[in-house]
């Protein structure tokens, strides 16, 4: 049953003021839950697998932070190394020795990865990554996925994904046909479609860049032979592949979703859990390709925050923690007893559902049939969600507030936290 202290008028007068002061009352368009319907909760503070709100509720949280929470909120090592870092100070705009040690490990860990660039956002590594793969090709058109998101830059608002999806936006005025008119798209898992567009446009595709997992169009994983093909292709046409790994990277696996599926793409952006919660991102690639970005070569890119050792210290201790022994098994076991739970309390009170997950990361989708693309998810009973999604926020629950995002387990999470999920699932569902 639904907790009667189940109270959000505080959230609710902070929201109000909010919407004069910002646009939507929020700083990116996903937590206002338009396409969910009520309004946002406002949080005052997390830990571990939880965050509370204003009003006081606690919920355990399958957001995360939109994914860099893989070891859990507020995690005490990464507190107290940051509190270290503090000391020393926020923001040298000069090099320092914490770049060097992260850049280390991510190019230990990424198979792709021979050096690496550090920047501020997902968005900033996917914006570089397009003009290397420009420059590098000498070309000028790129093919990308729809409903895949790659940042809000405006080459990439074309078929999107995330907040785009989630908001049912057209592609977003204020971008020039000028700028997309050498975006091409295909639809997510569809080889033929890849091929028609090499066969159309004959040595003009700089390269394909792809979420090698799809999580900004709902949790949608490759077909077998899609990632591989991809690859095959890319290389017979002379283009460059990169993986959008800003939410696959060090999640479904410590190497991504490269090493996961064993694709070893030339190019790789990733964000979130590299910055263990602080604004971060990256790219990387073979020394070839790397070897062009200023001042070693000609490619221009840069940024005064880049490589700031706050974010470099969180991302230093969030892969320490993750490369233990036993850290992905954990991660696979818990978030596959919700996913297995989920879909059998769907199946038991009747609802059409389709699912799936792959190690911390994971998809529900309220539809009769599989899904393999942003088409496909756009079949799902987006009102039947949002009764779910209200549901299980009343319960304590808090699910990313759209049908079409992935969701997010960590470290933190319990067997209990499990269980108590599945209990609050079978109430929703059975009065859906």
């Amino acid at each position: 049953m639904v907790a009667t202290s189940f109270k959000t008028l505080k959230s609710q007068e902070i929201f109000a003021n909010a919407q004069r002061l910002m646009p939507g009352g929020v700083s990116s368009p996903v937590r206002a839950f338009k396409s969910v319907g009520g309004q946002p909760i406002v949080v005052d503070r997390v830990k571990g697998a939880y965050l509370w709100d204003v009003d006081g509720n606690q919920y355990i949280d399958y957001v995360g932070t939109w994914g860099p929470a893989i070891c859990g909120h507020a995690h005490p090592e990464v507190i107290k190394a940051l509190h270290d870092a503090l000391d020393k100070g926020t923001s040298f705009g000069a090099p320092c020795l914490l770049e060097n040690i992260l850049a280390e490990m991510v190019i230990d860990a990424v198979p792709s990865i021979e050096m690496v660039r550090f920047v501020n956002s997902g968005t900033e590594a996917c914006m570089a990554v397009l003009r290397l793969m420009r420059a590098f090709t000498k070309r000028d058109k790129v093919i990308k996925f729809e409903g895949c998101y790659h940042g809000h830059a405006d080459m990439f608002l074309v078929k999107a994904g995330s907040g785009v999806a989630t908001l049912g936006l057209p592609d977003s005025p204020g971008v020039p046909e000028a700028t997309t008119r050498n975006t091409l798209t295909a639809p997510f898992n569809d080889l033929e479609a890849v091929k028609v567009l090499f066969d159309e446009n004959p040595e003009q595709i700089a390269g394909v860049i792809l979420e090698p997992v799809v999580g900004n169009a709902g949790f949608i994983s490759p077909d077998a032979g899609f990632l591989e093909g991809l690859r095959e292709l890319t290389r017979d046409h002379g283009s460059l592949l990169v993986f959008d790994e800003v939410m696959t990277g060090f999640r479904i696996a410590y190497g991504g979703a490269q090493e996961k599926f064993n694709v070893t793409p030339d190019l790789t952006t990733l964000g979130k859990v590299i910055g263990g919660g602080l604004p971060v991102g990256a790219y990387g690639g073979r020394k070839d390709i790397m070897g062009l970005v200023a001042p070693a070569g000609p490619m221009y890119q840069a940024g005064t925050l880049s490589g700031n050792p706050l974010a470099m210290t969180a991302g230093i201790k969030t892969l320490e923690l993750l490369r233990q022994p036993g850290t992905y098994e954990t991660l696979d076991r818990l978030t596959k007893k919700l996913t297995l739970g989920l879909l059998d309390i769907a199946k038991a009170t009747g609802h059409g559902v389709f699912g799936g997950q792959i190690s911390a990361m994971f998809g529900l989708f309220f539809t009769h049939e599989p899904v393999h693309n942003y088409e496909d998810a756009k079949k799902s009973d987006l009102a039947k969600f949002s009764r779910f999604h209200r549901g299980m926020l009343e319960r304590g629950i808090y699910l990313a507030p759209s049908q079409f995002e992935a969701g997010f387990t960590s470290l933190a999470h319990t067997d209990e936290d499990m269980d108590r999920t599945l209990a609050a699932a079978s109430e929703v569902m059975v009065n859906l």
